[in-house]
């Protein structure tokens, strides 16, 4: 095979641990932006007996249970990133420090506000959509699991191992209240940068000069064209 920096054939960029999380980690955040809402805005049911009733029970279980696969795929995340390929390591490690890093990340912000005719060639993630990614999803997820696990360790009570690990979450942000509020607002911040980054993946997938959607499936980037 050829180069990456041929930029010609193929380049075998996510590996399947890192596709399988991506999947995993879509459905715990529907998972949990659905039954966010329903423990905020509770339905009110009005027919039948109460007790046949477990609507907000069942709501706050499966939150519970997605917020656990949300924290420990982030963990096995950043576990993969460590012994995968250089690509797994993007998401967690922007090349700051790197001149042309920096050159590409203009060019993407021209790109994607319709200043260039064309894009530049990305094997792995672009650098502003690797930097979006670091920023808004990985440092926005560990917020939301901090004081979401804060909140369960109310729940649970004190001595409980979640009370033990983020109980100091709810004194440093205001208390209990403040926290559920942060957390709730934080929910609709994924939600709108999960629908942006829908919009910018099938963009770049139709526009780009690569495959990108396909690529979190079979794995491959795809080039459109020979050129540099």
């Amino acid at each position: 095979m050829a180069s990456v920096e041929s930029f010609s054939e193929p380049v075998y960029v996510y590996e399947k641990p890192v596709r399988l999380w991506h999947w995993v980690n879509a459905l715990a955040i529907v998972a949990l932006a659905v039954t966010g809402f329903l423990i905020a805005w509770p339905p009110v049911v009005t027919s039948g007996e109460a007790s046949e009733h477990y609507l907000l029970g069942y709501s706050r279980f499966s939150h519970f249970s997605a917020g656990y696969v949300l924290a420990v795929g982030l963990i096995g995340r950043a576990y993969w990133a460590l012994v995968g390929n250089r690509y797994a390591r993007e998401l967690f490690a922007p090349r700051v420090h790197d001149a042309r890093w920096w050159q590409g990340l203009v060019d993407e912000v021209r790109w994607y506000l319709f200043l260039v005719e064309e894009p530049r060639k990305h094997a792995g993630h672009n650098p502003l959509a690797g930097l979006a990614m670091f920023l808004f999803y990985v440092l926005g997820s560990l917020f939301m699991i901090a004081t979401g696990f804060a909140l369960y360790g109310e729940g649970l009570g004190a001595g409980s191992w979640a009370a033990n690990a983020f109980g100091w979450v709810i004194s440093l942000l205001g208390g209990s209240q403040q926290v559920h509020s942060l957390h709730h607002l934080g929910m609709w911040y994924l939600v709108v940068f999960t629908l942006i980054h829908v919009y910018v993946a099938v963009r770049e997938h139709h526009l780009s000069r690569q495959s990108v959607t396909t690529t979190m499936i079979d794995g491959w980037r795809v080039w459109k064209d020979d050129r540099p």
